[in-house]
């Protein structure tokens, strides 16, 4: 089983990140790949570069997608969401198709061909006048990255999963595909994460493992927990996914830090190996 965990390079502390040994820690706890996230659209730089080839060839350790954040404000609610997550508002479209052009950029640089996003509050009604104008966008940007032979991944939450099967054959470029989150659209309230796979999981390519509870508040996103005291149902998801072809990393994601994070990511490796028996 491939597993992953996805690795910050974000904060204070962000020039120091040490990829060789962050890699090393993730392969003495049975991990074998990553995502690498770069949440506020920076950090592409050759030097960076430079570091995570090295890292890579030192380590054998696999980097199987970029995912790219973008500059600006962002609330991750049910309020402001809407009007601040992604390429969707048009007040920052412009300038965060640009950073995602140079997350792509930086991909070919690190030999990443997949770059994941959350695109943001997809309009689900197709006569909304902004629903046209944002496919074309996806569809330039998708034709974009297969120039370099490469994907363009949405991440799942903040749309149903019809919406998101709908925008993905209107894009029609071939290389859209998606990251599967198993807790956000339970998180959004959107979903549930296994009826999901029926919808789209002929186009799922990577995946976030994270665990979730549903919303109780109208105006917040539900809960974050530890993988397999929330809703997601792995023991269904993790061999629906197989049965469908999936062959990709299981990446871990848990989002909180310090000591009771890494303990549960190395609980999460533990839970995901018993779930397809393996030791």
């Amino acid at each position: 089983m491939n597993i992953g965990v996805l690795i910050r390079y974000e904060g204070e502390l962000k020039e120091k990140l040490n990829f060789k040994e962050r890699f090393i820690e993730a392969q003495e706890m049975g991990i074998s790949s990553c995502q690498l996230c770069f949440p506020t659209g920076e950090g592409y730089t050759d030097q960076v570069a430079e570091k995570i080839v090295s890292a890579v060839k030192e380590t054998g350790f696999n980097v199987s997608l970029l995912w790219a954040g973008w500059s600006g404000k962002n609330e991750w609610n049910f309020t402001e969401g809407p009007i601040t997550l992604g390429i969707v508002p048009k007040k920052f479209r412009k300038i965060r198709v640009k950073e995602l052009e140079a997350a792509s950029v930086f991909a070919e640089k690190i030999g990443v061909k997949d770059i994941a996003t959350h695109v943001g509050f997809i309009p689900e009604n197709l006569t909304d006048k902004e629903y046209e104008p944002l496919i074309k966008t996806l569809r330039k940007l998708c034709l974009s990255y297969k120039s370099r032979g490469q994907n363009f991944l949405f991440e799942t939450g903040q749309e149903t999963p019809v919406t998101l099967l709908r925008t993905i054959e209107k894009i029609g470029t071939g290389n859209a595909f998606i990251n599967f989150d198993m807790a956000n659209l339970i998180l959004y309230g959107k979903a549930n994460s296994v009826d999901a796979v029926r919808v789209f999981g002929k186009y799922v390519r990577n995946t976030h493992v994270k665990d979730g509870l549903y919303p109780t508040d109208g105006m917040k996103l539900g809960r974050e927990v530890k993988v397999g005291e929330g809703l997601a149902n792995f023991p269904v998801l993790i061999p629906m996914l197989i049965e469908c072809g999936y062959d990709g990393p299981f990446t871990i994601e848990r989002e909180i830090s310090g000591d009771k994070q890494k303990s549960d990511i190395a609980d999460t490796v533990t839970y995901l190996k018993n779930i397809v028996g393996e030791k």
